[in-house]
């Protein structure tokens, strides 16, 4: 088994264009939002569309919520896929994805701009942004047991495969999520430093931290995600670059498990050593 992954912001037509992407390169199996496809079946996992808010949304779609990560490697051992097709808004989310599931090294990375034109791409994100529709590539009749009362109408799209043959890759079926209801939720940046002071401050050598910043990683309108900068003041005698890397990975699971987001960077600065008199 090997992996391969679709990546683009939010509302591109990933999952419009995910069957496509999936024939050509000969995945039979596609990793969407939280949910294990074969062979156009939902075979595991929870999709992310159910969830109540966004940020459980993200939560869901990278395999973080307890006991859902283990669900999808069981289905995926089960089913026994020849290709996985990982769709995500960023290659470290797609990394992300494969790490949780234990799957093998992405082999290839494919990005939206590949296989979908701006007008496409602008047309998607009209339908998500102003209509709340999120597609899911399944028949409808596959999402009724886990939609029901959430579907808007379905999709079929064909695959031209020469001038006088087309083939039916399947059908893809349109849902708005429940969180899509809501309005917007947004998270103050003073909310995401007070995660990362607290974070830090249980590092028992880190007395203290100074020039918190955090930095959105924006393509238009879409937030990719974040990148944390600060500096510390470390007490003497410990192994620098060993304290850091464990303070890096604790900021950022503390900041993915607690928001939603994706973390790209943290970047930490020791500015000065402590010595106890």
């Amino acid at each position: 088994m090997d992996v391969i992954a679709l990546v683009g912001p939010s509302g591109t037509g990933k999952s419009h264009h995910a069957l496509i992407v999936a024939h050509k390169h000969k995945a039979d199996a596609i990793i969407d939002d939280g949910i294990l496809i074969k062979d156009g079946k939902i075979v595991g996992g929870h999709s992310a569309k159910k969830e109540q808010s966004k940020i459980m949304a993200v939560r869901r779609a990278i395999f973080v919520l307890p006991g859902h990560a283990e669900e999808v490697q069981a289905a995926i051992k089960e089913a026994k896929p020849h290709r996985i097709l990982i769709l995500g808004t960023s290659e470290n989310m797609v990394f992300k994805i494969a790490k949780a599931l234990h799957l093998p090294q992405i082999a290839k990375i494919i990005h939206i701009e590949d296989v979908a034109t701006k007008q496409e791409m602008a047309m998607a994100q009209f339908h998500r942004l102003k209509e709340g529709k999120h597609i899911i590539p399944v028949p409808t009749i596959e999402l009724k047991p886990h939609f029901s009362g959430y579907l808007v109408d379905p999709l079929q799209t064909l695959f031209k495969r020469s001038s006088t043959k087309r083939r039916r890759l399947g059908e893809k079926s349109i849902v708005r999520p429940v969180f899509s209801y809501y309005g917007k939720l947004s998270i103050d940046d003073m909310a995401i430093k007070s995660i990362v002071g607290a974070a830090l401050k249980k590092i028992e050598a880190i007395t203290k931290v100074d020039g918190l910043q955090v930095k959105h990683l924006m393509q238009g309108d879409e937030d990719l995600g974040l990148k944390i900068v600060c500096g510390v003041v470390l007490t003497y005698g410990n192994h620098i670059p060993t304290l850091l890397a464990q303070a890096q990975k604790d900021v950022r699971d503390a900041v993915e498990f607690m928001t939603g987001m994706i973390v790209h960077e943290v970047n930490i600065q020791v500015k000065t050593l402590y010595v106890k008199a």
